[in-house]
């Protein structure tokens, strides 16, 4: 069940950049999208492999338990006992592993370009399962004390997994911290208005282009697009000098004559570039 969610939750990500490159205007704005749609494309395929690894090896290790739990009417018989330490020894190595890959995968989301409250939330479902899995080898342990099952090499490791249980929270915490700032990056965009002369002394227009590069942050306004969708220009000529598609603001006159900036679509409208430049006079 976690893996379809899983598997629907890149789909429809993957259905909402396509959408967006649908509705953008020209070749330039196209090309751009679809190179953001091939890279999301590719991000998505290695963390779907990553996912399916991590079930795969919870699979296993129920496969593992079902196998402990019919040989411990016997595990009084040497043959049985030595499955049963061979069986924990895998859980255990294959719990190890899996903690290695969600942390592994959490690492991938957290560089790559894809902001999905959805995936995070189907890798702190993997860490829950980890940590669950975690609690059910210490119950089969107990439960193997008692019929008098030496198994005391695992015991180190079991500790260790006691004090990574803590590790993992931590980690948790942190993915969290760190989502949260990159939520706030992504929805962080820049804008400048000001007359061709302005415009041209700042390094940002050269023969009537915007100029391609890094930009002086400081001569832009910082803003988030979440919050932020009316700017007035203050002049009575705009011109949109950045592109962003049709369809996803307006340029209209206030009282004085003086044009307003409202967006209207902030996801579309900021998806070909996260700045803004508009010519005024």
């Amino acid at each position: 069940m976690k893996k379809v969610l899983f598997m629907a939750a890149m789909a429809a990500f993957l259905v909402a950049c396509n959408e967006g490159g649908n509705n953008t205007a020209g070749n330039r704005e196209r090309d751009s999208l679809r190179n953001v749609i091939d890279q999301k494309d590719n991000e998505i395929n290695d963390l779907m492999g990553t996912f399916n690894e991590i079930q795969q090896g919870f699979d296993l290790i129920n496969e593992a338990e079902g196998r402990v739990n019919m040989m411990r009417e016997g595990a009084e018989n040497n043959s049985s006992a030595e499955n049963i330490r061979e069986n924990m020894e895998f859980i255990q190595q294959t719990l190890e592993e899996n903690k290695r890959k969600i942390e592994e995968l959490q690492s991938k989301l957290k560089s790559s370009s894809i902001n999905s409250s959805k995936l995070k939330e189907a890798i702190n479902s993997l860490t829950q399962q980890l940590n669950e899995k975690n609690a059910e080898l210490e119950n089969l342990r107990a439960q193997l004390a008692e019929k008098d099952v030496q198994i005391e090499e695992l015991s180190g490791t079991v500790n260790t997994l006691k004090d990574e249980n803590a590790q993992v929270k931590q980690q948790k915490e942190q993915t969290e911290e760190i989502a949260k700032n990159q939520d706030a990056q992504l929805n962080t965009a820049w804008y400048v208005f000001g007359t061709s002369k302005e415009l041209k002394q700042e390094g940002i227009l050269s023969k009537g282009e915007v100029l391609q590069g890094n930009y002086n942050k400081n001569y832009f306004t910082k803003i988030d697009i979440r919050k932020v969708n009316v700017i007035p220009l203050e002049s009575k000529s705009a011109t949109l000098l950045t592109t962003h598609p049709a369809g996803s603001y307006t340029l209209l006159k206030d009282s004085k004559g003086e044009y307003t900036l409202r967006i209207t679509d902030a996801a579309k409208f900021w998806s070909v570039s996260k700045y803004l430049v508009v010519k005024v006079k």
